[in-house]
């Protein structure tokens, strides 16, 4: 399986935090992303939630523990064939209206525009090197809808991918996921 696509949810789960940049409630979020774009891109997605299915436990259990570390829950497949994951906001990140960005993809995400309930971002990542804008239309504090536009290389072709989501707040308790880092 190309690393592409791992690589695109990665750099795509990097900016989560500009979609909380907006009135949110503390606690638990489920997030649902789903990435198209190509044939190629959605096989790719198929070949690998079919992996992630086929994890030997250990595996899977070394997966859960390296997202928690980073304050995620392990992905699982979600409504359309999107990834689920679940995130924890806390009562701090709410009242800044933000929420820390993960660095693990060297990402740098800009707000381009806000409005009572839109913002429009743009984002640059080095690892690996990827851009895209998006655009996060919030339904209250504890509902958004997103659309991104991503924009990479493989194997020295350039490579468009969409990103639609959604996130939904599910509790005020975060239970065992702990804030993102």
């Amino acid at each position: 399986m190309s690393r592409l696509p791992t690589a695109l949810l990665l750099s795509a789960l990097s900016c989560i935090g500009a979609v909380h940049a907006q009135s949110t409630k503390p606690g638990l979020w489920e997030i649902n992303q789903k990435m198209g774009g190509s044939a190629e891109m959605d096989q790719a997605m198929a070949q690998m939630q079919q992996q992630m299915a086929g994890m030997s436990a250990a595996e899977k259990k070394m997966m859960q523990d390296m997202l928690a570390k980073q304050g995620m829950s392990m992905p699982t497949t979600g409504a359309g064939g999107g990834m689920a994951m679940k995130v924890c906001i806390t009562p701090e990140m709410a009242a800044k209206q933000d929420m820390p960005v993960q660095t693990e993809g060297e990402c740098t995400t800009t707000i381009t525009s806000r409005s009572a309930n839109t913002l429009k971002m743009s984002f640059v990542c080095k690892k690996p090197p990827s851009s895209g804008e998006g655009t996060y239309t919030f339904s209250g504090d504890t509902a958004y809808t997103m659309k991104m536009l991503m924009k990479s290389t493989h194997q020295g072709k350039p490579v468009s991918t969409t990103l639609d989501g959604q996130g939904k707040w599910l509790s005020s308790s975060c239970g065992a996921v702990k804030p993102l880092k």
